[in-house]
């Protein structure tokens, strides 16, 4: 069961996000320029309206996903520096005293909402268009780490291929023929 995000819960603690973090913050930045309630308009019809226990925001886990990215930590990572890290929590609007999901979560939450692939890209579109129009993101082009795709180029030519082959064809054949 889904319900609407609420923002942060104000505690007696609330005024330590003002002294902790800087308000040049990037986290702080993003805050404040984007709106996050896209994303939950793009999931609410992920969820079931009435039945089941509540379910963690939407939007709370894509941010979680987002500092996921940002900066470059596992899932366990990102959720143990939300413990204890006050611009994390700034940002995932939650009050500086409340406790923060488990790891297993986001893995459910991309497995069981984000499946669909048209959707992430569809969400991270948005959130990127919106922090270029923001002002957040400066550049216009975005590079896109490719580690672990495939390439269509070869070390050699072909001619050096069929070369190599000849040649360890030869110096076999010719010690075969010497014994």
């Amino acid at each position: 069961m889904l319900t609407q995000q609420q923002k942060i819960q104000f505690s007696v603690f609330s005024g330590l996000y003002d002294l902790i973090v800087s308000k040049d913050h990037l986290l702080r930045k993003i805050n404040e320029l984007i709106d996050f309630n896209f994303i939950y308009k793009e999931l609410v019809d992920k969820y079931c309206s009435n039945n089941g226990r509540t379910a963690e925001s939407p939007i709370c886990m894509f941010k979680y996903l987002l500092l996921k990215t940002i900066y470059t930590v596992s899932d366990v990572d990102v959720v143990e520096r939300s413990r204890y890290d006050m611009s994390f929590k700034y940002f995932l609007e939650m009050s500086p005293e409340k406790e923060v999901i488990n790891p297993s979560s986001l893995t459910k939450f991309r497995k069981l909402r984000l499946k669909d692939t048209n959707l992430l890209n569809l969400l991270i579109s948005k959130t990127v268009s919106i922090a270029i129009e923001k002002g957040i993101i400066r550049s216009r082009s975005i590079i896109v780490d490719a580690t672990h795709s495939l390439s269509r180029s070869n070390l050699y030519s072909a001619l050096e291929v069929l070369g190599s082959v000849q040649n360890y064809f030869e110096k076999r054949f010719t010690l075969q023929m010497r014994t």
